[in-house]
């Protein structure tokens, strides 16, 4: 099992959205999922199992890591 580092969130009360680090240096983002068939459509090459996730800007300005 890989260890997830907490990096940030924009919530004050413990909600999402939320972004997390990998050992790997992967990112992975906590929120809430794309649910609007009109923007689903939209997405590209969207696998089964996948889902879109929606993230404010604010939170990958604050706490993406810039490497």
């Amino acid at each position: 099992m890989k260890k997830l580092k907490f990096l940030g969130s924009t919530s004050e009360h413990g909600d999402c959205p939320t972004l997390y680090e990998l050992e790997t240096g992967d990112i992975v983002v906590q929120g809430d999922e794309l649910t609007d068939p009109d923007d689903i459509a939209q997405l590209r090459h969207l696998k089964p199992g996948e889902t879109a996730v929606v993230i404010p800007r604010s939170l990958l300005i604050r706490f993406a890591p810039k490497e």
